[in-house]
């Protein structure tokens, strides 16, 4: 189950004050807690283009945030060529299910029966960019009912579970719920029911959908065998969010990417833990690959590791302090290893748009943190350890390397997909004019020819005069 824009300090296990979560609470009661736990990416398409293919979404080829509304971005999505872990489970003869929000491209060619599920209930993308919701390949709703849109997700979930028990096949659920990405409207039942207004509401309720999944496996007889996963897309809106950490969604900071991160699974897991290891997005894909009993493919890299071991008290093969590399599209800005956190220099003409870190815009000079004594990122010690600096710096440039940098593609970048197959892949709006003049144009035209602009009726005409 994959939260939308939920952070380190939104439930109740992980500190919230102003919310009620019992039932995510007691998934981590029951299971493993995370405490030092990252997302691939501070915005929501290469964050889940990681947690579906095990591997940097620079790697994968899918490191902008996807917007049917740009130009730039319309054809693109993730290439069909990706393994996602959705196929992994169907060639290993489980049912394959996602409930929820995609946002990986909206072409046909993305779409998520295209890309290893048997089913598809929910939003392709986000409300802003079309409120459209879709079962299979039908159009239920053309303007989505957001208060009841917990409700719709939830009675599909449990409708899922029930069916899978009565077959006896095994299934894969990817539960990627829109909340509390805004803009969200909290179901009858659950307004006024936080200290926090309608985002709290919409917490509680999605808490409550939760209850709903636990019970519906439990009644068939499915909960104990079932791994359950719970976490977050990256990092919420408001840095209140995301304390102790300083940052929110769209930055490096710790709160862009350190959040939630639970796994319930009674038949391996049986009693209450809290782990401290460093894991990230990139682990989920090997975890589930070897708990299915499934080898990686040996025909590309993967950035993660199983997470098994953890399980049963044993630590992880790669090093405690193996580097992570936090990029924001093309741009690599930051790089930590072990407790030490440096903040890359970078141009404006190197941000996204959506970089809302104006502190290090422009950034001239390194600035390094010690996360072990400084978890907000507030004293930059780079003055007093040239060492680490220089070797951080290192690891960046090797990174740049093989993942790429603003404008540059890296070694070991896989395509990106694209309507286009030799089109141009421009992450920012703002570099569109780099585009030869005729293949924008050409472009332009098949955009016109999938999605026609329809003028308005005569009798519409009349109504708007």
């Amino acid at each position: 189950m994959l939260a939308d824009d939920l952070g380190y300090s939104d439930i109740s296990c992980y500190g919230a004050q102003q919310v009620s979560t019992p039932h995510i609470d007691r998934l981590a009661a029951e299971g493993i807690r995370f405490t030092d736990f990252h997302t691939a990416a501070s915005i929501c398409s290469p964050s889940r283009a990681a947690f579906l293919t095990g591997a940097y979404p620079q790697r994968a080829g899918l490191y902008m945030g996807i917007n049917p509304k740009r130009t730039a971005h319309w054809f693109l999505g993730l290439h069909p060529d990706e393994i996602t872990i959705a196929e992994r489970f169907r060639q290993q003869g489980y049912a394959t299910h996602m409930v929820g929000k995609w946002h990986l491209g909206t072409e046909p060619e993305f779409l998520p029966r295209k890309q290893g599920f048997d089913h598809y209930y929910g939003m392709p993308c986000n409300f802003a960019h079309s409120p459209k919701f879709f079962d299979d390949d039908a159009e239920v709703f053309a303007k989505t009912p957001l208060d009841r849109l917990t409700q719709l997700y939830t009675e599909r979930v449990t409708s899922v579970i029930r069916k899978q028990a009565k077959t006896g096949e095994p299934f894969f659920l990817y539960y990627a719920h829109n909340y509390p990405h805004t803009p969200y409207q909290a179901r009858k039942e659950f307004q006024g029911s936080s200290q926090d207004g309608v985002r709290g509401d919409v917490m509680q309720e999605l808490d409550w959908s939760v209850g709903q999944m636990m019970a519906a496996l439990k009644q068939a007889g499915l909960a104990k065998n079932t791994i359950i996963i719970f976490t977050s897309d990256n990092g919420p809106t408001n840095n209140k969010y995301a304390k102790p950490y300083r940052g929110a969604k769209y930055v490096t900071l710790e709160g862009g990417h350190r959040v939630p991160f639970i796994i319930h699974w009674p038949a391996l897991i049986n009693k209450s833990a809290v782990s401290a290891a460093s894991v990230n997005a990139m682990d989920l894909f090997p975890t589930l690959s070897e708990a299915m009993g499934a080898p990686l493919p040996t025909d590309r890299v993967y950035d993660g590791e199983s997470l098994l071991p953890l399980f049963n008290g044993r630590t992880l093969k790669r090093n405690a302090s193996e580097p992570f590399y936090y990029y924001n599209c093309e741009n690599l800005q930051a790089v930590s290893h072990g407790h030490w956190k440096l903040h890359l220099p970078r141009s404006k003409e190197q941000l996204p748009f959506w970089d809302k870190n104006k502190a290090f815009a422009g950034l001239e000079r390194p600035v390094l943190y010690n996360l072990h004594v400084d978890q907000a990122e507030t004293t930059n010690v780079a003055v007093d350890n040239p060492d680490v600096v220089r070797q951080l710096m290192n690891l960046a440039e090797a990174a740049r390397k093989d993942l790429g940098e603003f404008m540059q593609r890296g070694a070991e970048q896989r395509p990106t997909g694209s309507v286009f197959p030799d089109g141009p892949v421009i992450s920012h709006e703002k570099d569109w004019d780099t585009v030869n003049p005729a293949t924008a144009k050409a472009i332009a035209t098949e955009r016109q020819r999938r999605h026609p602009v329809r003028k308005p009726s005569v009798n519409r005409r009349k109504k708007q005069k």
